[in-house]
């Protein structure tokens, strides 16, 4: 009997959003290796996570720690984006005008 050694592919997929996601689920690359970098084996990662594939989860683990430059500057691509998109939400939200309509709203209610 013979062992074929040969290459999976990586069970990563980046959608139409630029976000990496593992498996063919909606779990994302920066969800799996969050949980890693805060101490989760890749057991306790498909618990949390049971739509994932603990093969999957391994494989995203080792690409992770294989190109952990590359990951990283990704991980931090998106941090960047997503405050920005914030600052920008926070921008057009007027705090004020809200708190005041909805006392306005609870006012005529009673």
């Amino acid at each position: 009997m013979s062992l074929v050694i040969g290459t999976d592919p990586v069970p990563l997929e980046m959608d139409g959003d630029g976000v990496v996601r593992v498996g063919g689920t909606r779990v994302t690359l920066d969800t799996v290796v969050t949980a890693f970098q805060q101490g989760a084996t890749a057991e306790e990662i498909v618990q949390q996570f049971p739509a994932l594939m603990l093969a999957d989860v391994y494989a995203a683990i080792t690409f992770y720690l294989r190109r952990r430059d590359e990951v990283e500057a990704y991980l931090d691509e998106g941090k960047r984006q997503a405050e920005t998109l914030r600052e920008r939400h926070e921008s057009r939200l007027d705090r004020d005008g809200i708190r005041q309509r909805l006392l306005a709203r609870r006012s005529a209610d009673r």
